[in-house]
């Protein structure tokens, strides 16, 4: 009796952490389809209003070595470690880097845009992507292209 209620409650614990897993996960894909709606907007706005571009640099991630990428765009955040490129992508610009990078550049691969960049950092500072994105339109309080100004605390 005693081994099928263990059983029982095993099976329960079990179910109770694959229904929270999917939870999250459905979630993270709800911010992501957010946020790439947010970056395609962005591009689709700043192509209109002639935003300039840049070509994309990528930077190791000990911070020293920086090394060319194939990416034309917009970087999202003041240290250029996050960008925008033309197609509505969004790319960390952080590899691993090394003498054949240095050779021959590094192809970053897009990955998911997060809703709140800088969420659940250590230094405790984060701001939405929709913020920066604004900023860089002009549409924010810096003016055009800043993106040097933290978020406004929430209360």
């Amino acid at each position: 009796m005693v081994e099928r209620d263990g059983r029982e409650w095993r099976d329960q614990q079990r179910h109770a952490v694959l229904a929270h897993a999917d939870a999250e996960a459905r979630r993270r894909a709800a911010e992501h389809a957010e946020a790439a709606e947010l970056v395609a907007l962005f591009v689709a706005e700043a192509t209109r209003r002639g935003l300039p571009t840049t070509r994309l640099v990528a930077r190791g991630y000990d911070g020293r070595g920086r090394y060319r990428t194939k990416l034309t765009g917009w970087y999202v955040d003041r240290a250029e470690t996050r960008a925008v490129d033309v197609a509505g992508r969004f790319h960390l610009l952080t590899v691993s880097g090394g003498l054949r990078a240095r050779l021959f550049g590094v192809d970053p691969e897009p990955s998911p845009a997060p809703l709140v960049i800088g969420a659940g950092g250590r230094d405790g500072e984060s701001i939405p992507l929709r913020t920066l994105l604004n900023r860089l339109l002009g549409d924010g309080p810096s003016g055009p292209g800043s993106t040097t100004r933290p978020a406004a605390p929430r209360g």
